[in-house]
């Protein structure tokens, strides 16, 4: 800090007043103040700036402001983090007085009602990321899931609807996540509706599980967009028609249906899985010959339930004695159940990597046809035929 003010002073060093005074000099250092680190508490005086200069702009008085250690701070950036993360990923908000104790040595500035205030701030910031304008990205690819989510001081589980998109330069992001109810058609049809109006445009291709409430939505309000079944959806309920000892060789040529360099030999894959456990098991069959249309970049699409799961899974810590009732933790509320999901799925999109192949995606926007996965001329329209 103290080379921060020698470097900002040294780079106004000629900017002086009518009587060649300077105008930027040194003011010795402020109250001392203690700042938590992940090394523990540590005590700084920060060294004091004069600076008489005046904002043409503003008409106040320009101050220096350090980089490194805001004059607001009393904790550092790392440690900011801690608390969010603690107490998305599970930790009670009372617990955090006697485990940053230990951590930092002191529990000033970190206590729950910390985390009061940032959960508020969640809310604030899910509500903008839910209100701005989407007219200007273009979501060539939309995944869906619905996600539920227990409530500590309500009975109806929480519903999250959840919606994931693929730019056209193939990266993935959070498009929406909103409070539902049990995936029903109206719910759905609702955030449509609302990304239609804050000015999104109609996917290509949607991807989802077998939930009907999605599927009649998206015809009421985008119907031109083309459906597929997502295969993680899909490998698990084909999984869950078959005795465990058959997963490893279900899983293995599942995945060559999915992973089949063309629809011909895909047709192949299934027909083979048909003839190895149609004898024994014809409801397993039945659930991979069903919806073959189904998408096969699902298999790396992110996993927005276990990300958001830890902190609102209704956990039970055990009861002061036999006769109280275990407390469970998670959210509060619906607002609070969403702010958390929200965070976290923010953070986890950092690591979120692009499609395969994401050159190809703006193809797919400029509908381009695909033959054996190669893009090809597509045929004269039908106007220009009748023309010729």
């Amino acid at each position: 800090m103290e080379a921060e003010v020698d470097a900002y002073i040294e780079a106004h060093v000629d900017e002086r007043d009518e009587r060649d005074r300077r105008l930027v000099m040194r003011n010795g250092h402020a109250e001392p103040r203690k700042i938590t680190t992940g090394a523990g508490p540590i005590e700084i005086e920060a060294p004091r700036v004069n600076d008489k200069r005046v904002d043409e702009a503003t008409g106040e008085r320009m101050r220096f402001r350090s980089s490194i250690i805001p004059p607001w701070c009393r904790k550092s950036p790392k440690v900011a983090e801690v608390l969010p993360l603690m107490y998305l990923h599970g930790m009670s908000s009372g617990d955090f007085v006697p485990a940053l104790e230990e951590f930092f040595g002191s529990a000033a500035r970190l206590s729950s009602s910390v985390i009061t205030r940032l959960t508020r701030q969640w809310q604030a910031e899910r509500d903008a990321f839910m209100r701005r304008d989407l007219s200007g990205v273009d979501y060539v690819y939309v995944w869906v899931d619905g996600i539920h989510f227990n409530i500590r001081l309500e009975e109806e589980r929480l519903c999250t609807l959840v919606v994931v998109g693929v730019r056209v330069d193939g990266t993935k992001e959070l498009v929406a996540l909103a409070d539902g109810y049990r995936e029903s058609t109206d719910s759905w049809a609702d955030l449509l509706r609302d990304l239609r109006s804050r000015g999104m445009r109609a996917p290509v291709l949607a991807v989802g599980d077998g939930a009907l409430g999605f599927w009649a939505a998206l015809r009421d309000v985008w119907p031109e967009t083309r459906t597929q079944r997502c295969w993680v959806h899909k490998v698990a309920n084909v999984l869950a028609a078959l005795p465990q000892s058959a997963h490893r060789t279900a899983r293995r040529m599942l995945a060559e249906i999915r992973d089949a360099e063309d629809r011909d030999r895909a047709l192949r894959a299934v027909h083979a899985f048909a003839h190895h456990f149609g004898g024994k098991w014809p409801k397993a069959v039945a659930r991979s010959t069903t919806s073959k249309r189904c998408s096969r970049s699902t298999t790396s699409r992110p996993s927005t339930g276990s990300t958001s799961r830890p902190r609102t899974r209704s956990s039970r810590r055990s009861p002061p004695c036999d006769s109280a009732p275990a407390a469970p933790k998670g959210a509060s509320s619906r607002a609070a159940g969403l702010a958390m999901a929200f965070k976290l799925i923010e953070s986890a999109q950092q690591r979120w990597r692009a499609v395969n192949g994401p050159h190809l995606v703006a193809l797919v926007r400029a509908d381009v046809i695909f033959e054996k996965g190669v893009p090809i001329e597509r045929p004269n329209p039908p106007h220009q035929e009748a023309a010729a």
